[in-house]
């Protein structure tokens, strides 16, 4: 299973870097799975919403991934750089449109969820993101649930910050088993919490 996170000026850094650990110890447990941090382009280091500098692996089309994961930040603020602008400006939209279209998985953290529900891949699907952005969510076409996690087996999305961390063993346990999702939580000493809406 390849695995892109995709990575942009002002994106929440543990959105971002909570699921990358999560894929990487899935992998030293055998789980047949690869991660990476990906930019719609070639670019220099990607600044981080809490000023965290980051060497992304290279940009996206230089892999076929079987998951895309979309962290958020910068939404509820309307801040120049994160999820919101990104959203403005079309682009990763546009993107993670085009990705899905072709059978890719798609996983909203926080409010990376509305970059899907920007993109349309959640119109008429269940879905969830950050409390500060629920009133967002539910002016678009998507059908905002109480959970922590929402998994709809092709788009997943994850409510705040932490949550991340949940969506990503719950991929795990739902693609690898639980014996690599345990072995995970262990090395992590990571409990998740709250509810998974299937």
């Amino acid at each position: 299973m390849e695995v892109a996170i995709l990575v942009y000026g002002g994106f929440d850094e543990l959105d971002a870097i909570g699921p990358y650990e999560v894929f990487e110890n899935a992998a030293d447990a055998g789980a047949d799975c690869s991660v990476s941090l990906r930019t719609i382009e070639a670019t220099d280091p990607v600044t981080a919403s809490h000023d965290l500098t980051i060497q992304p692996d290279g940009p996206l089309d230089a892999v076929e991934p079987d998951l895309l994961v979309v962290p958020g930040g910068g939404w509820n603020d309307r801040s120049t750089a994160g999820a919101w602008s990104a959203a403005e400006e079309g682009t990763i939209p546009q993107r993670i449109r085009a990705l899905h279209d072709e059978g890719v998985s798609v996983a909203g953290v926080c409010t990376g969820g509305m970059l899907l529900a920007r993109a349309g891949v959640l119109d008429g699907r269940p879905a969830v993101t950050h409390a500060g952005a629920l009133a967002d969510l539910r002016a678009t076409d998507a059908e905002v649930v109480d959970a922590r996690v929402v998994d709809d087996g092709d788009v997943l999305t994850a409510g705040g910050v932490t949550s991340g961390l949940d969506l990503a063993v719950h991929l795990v346990d739902r693609e690898f088993g639980s014996e690599v999702a345990e072995t995970v939580r262990t090395e992590m000493e990571y409990e998740p919490r709250g509810r998974v809406h299937r």
